[in-house]
């Protein structure tokens, strides 16, 4: 019996918003169908607020909470409209197809409501349909917990299922459409001369993601990085875009920079606390207050010197007043913004953090705090220059173009 070749392809609110755009999602599927793949359809909601089926326009009719059984089921409901129009549309096309919940393509996750794990795809009922000629078309974002009960898998959920199911089906293609033509080197809207990246690794569009990079969500980057699924996000309108894979290894250092929203820095200076003891005991105290308070910290440093590290938002307040009774001078800066640059070449070239630093001082950004990882340099910078500080790194590393 002939093997069949899977295809996953995944469509965002945008790509199924309009009639005009899901013609061009059919033309998409049809495509894979004559390139001899047996074509899966992942959808998410239709469009965005306040578009009447939009997430956030469902939300809305229960006040904006989440965290519910409620709410899980409420949610659900967009990508289900837009799973059962998709798949009539194509039917009228005298294409088979067959609307699924996430919960009957097999996504089984855990009981979190509003940003369920996923623990196991079971894509048996899925492999059936598409045996039979079906386009099994999915909703995205969902799945069902070992009770049976839906639930969601949180914002950018529909490119965690695209990605899981892929994978469960060992599907030949993982394509992620958007209204974009793939992962930029920076953002467009900040730095005119940024553009697609062609080849990415699994490390490095995970930490795009992460840090800033709206294209792919950092859930289903990791996902794809943790099972080794190949991907491309790409253009619904062009049908080109980025491939992430594993293994890749680009010649240059840099691949691509993102910037975050606005975040406070923390500094906090020990004190007359000499006994190295309880140093360290006043340290961890602080630690446990703030993962009490549930404020995550990121670019943490710890060095003789003190602490130093980063939260979201403007948060100097409430960190202020954790540790007042501490015997730490605590010292913060709020309307700061980060910037990430990110690359899996600079783990083989020296000098990557000198020409970020001598780019920013040419621009005249002041650095605030400096941290990295292993692909990745993340510098604080005031949020006035944020962009300033994102065009000179992409500019340093000569990102506009796709020559090494």
């Amino acid at each position: 019996m002939q093997t069949l070749r899977a295809a996953v392809l995944k469509f965002g609110g945008t790509s199924v918003a309009t009639r005009e755009a899901r013609e061009t999602a059919f033309a998409r599927i049809l495509a894979a169908r004559e390139a001899g793949f047996a074509p899966v359809a992942i959808v998410s909601a239709m469009g965005r607020a306040p578009q009447p089926y939009a997430t956030d326009t469902l939300l809305a009719l229960i006040g904006g909470a989440t965290g519910s059984a409620n709410s899980d089921l409420l949610l659900a409901c967009g990508e289900l409209i837009s799973a059962a129009v998709f798949a009539e549309e194509l039917r009228a096309m005298n294409v088979e197809a067959q609307a699924m919940t996430g919960a009957q393509a097999g996504v089984r996750t855990d009981a979190t409501r509003g940003d369920a794990k996923i623990l196991r795809v079971e894509p048996d009922a899925v492999r059936a349909a598409i045996e039979r000629g079906i386009v099994p078309v999915i909703a995205g974002f969902q799945g069902a917990d070992e009770t049976g009960a839906i639930t969601t898998l949180g914002r950018g959920g529909s490119d965690l299922s695209a990605i899981a199911i892929g994978h469960a089906l060992g599907a030949e293609r993982v394509d992620i459409y958007t209204d974009v033509s793939g992962a930029m080197t920076a953002d467009p809207r900040r730095v005119p001369s940024a553009h697609v990246i062609e080849r990415a690794s699994h490390e490095e569009m995970t930490e795009l993601a992460e840090r800033g990079a709206k294209v792919m969500h950092h859930k289903a980057a990791a996902y794809a990085e943790r099972t080794g699924t190949t991907y491309a996000i790409k253009g619904l309108a062009t049908d080109v875009g980025t491939i992430v894979q594993a293994g890749y290894d680009s010649e240059r250092p840099v691949t691509g920079v993102t910037a975050s929203g606005r975040v406070t820095w923390v500094r906090v200076i020990r004190g007359d606390i000499e006994n190295p003891t309880q140093r360290m005991q006043t340290e961890l105290e602080m630690f446990r207050r703030i993962a009490d308070a549930g404020i995550s910290i990121d670019q943490v440093t710890i060095n003789q010197a003190g602490v130093a590290f980063v939260v979201d938002g403007d948060r100097g307040r409430d960190v202020r007043g954790l540790l007042g009774d501490l015997n730490l001078a605590v010292r913060v800066r709020e309307g700061c913004a980060k910037i990430s640059v990110v690359g899996h070449g600079m783990r083989y070239m020296p000098g990557v953090v000198f020409a970020c630093v001598a780019a920013l001082s040419r621009a005249n950004v002041e650095i605030i705090h400096c941290t990295d990882s292993n692909i990745t340099i993340s510098i604080l910078v005031p949020e006035d220059d944020v962009v300033r500080a994102e065009a000179a790194v992409h500019d340093q590393f000569h990102l506009e173009t796709s020559e090494v």
